[in-house]
């Protein structure tokens, strides 16, 4: 059995409007990027591209975006985002743009890339800041922020068989 290598291009989307990154849903991201191909390459492109073409992994919040396509055409995909120039959803149409940081073999790659990218995004947001006062709250705000797990609200781990 053959093995399909794939490439991960990893990609922010960037607009003006705010409601935009909320309104972002996966199905509309993915049209929108293979409309942008059939624009770009015709239909020899959006074949080639379409084979193993998915959105893997969408965060609304950050506007992060994680792209899955074939290694052979990785760089049909990457030539195409910039002509994304809009995207629809719930009949209204976002004006916005994709900008790509990274391009990698492997999930974790991107995800090791992502991270040390957000390290320098938030050095240089503390570096613009005006005051002390500025600076403070963004650090507050910072190691107030963490990821906890959510404790069952049933009792069903302390059921651990105490009869015997």
């Amino acid at each position: 059995m053959v093995r399909f290598k794939n490439r991960y291009v990893l990609c922010e989307v960037v607009s003006e409007d705010p409601r935009c990154r909320q309104c972002i849903e996966d199905r509309a991201l993915g049209l929108a990027v293979r409309d942008a191909i059939a624009r770009v390459h015709g239909d020899y492109g959006l074949a080639c591209c379409s084979i193993s073409f998915t959105v893997k992994y969408l965060n609304a919040y950050t506007g992060t975006v994680l792209l899955r396509c074939r290694k052979d055409s990785y760089r049909l995909l990457c030539s195409a985002l910039p002509f994304v120039r809009h995207l629809e959803s719930r009949a209204q149409r976002y004006p916005c743009f994709l900008n790509t940081l990274h391009v990698g073999g492997t999930i974790r790659t991107c995800q090791k890339f992502l991270i040390q990218y957000n390290r320098t995004q938030l050095l240089r947001l503390l570096q613009n800041c005006t005051n002390e006062e500025e600076r403070q709250c963004i650090q507050k705000s910072l190691l107030s922020c963490s990821l906890t797990e959510e404790q069952s609200q049933s009792g069903d781990e302390d059921e651990d068989g105490g009869t015997e």
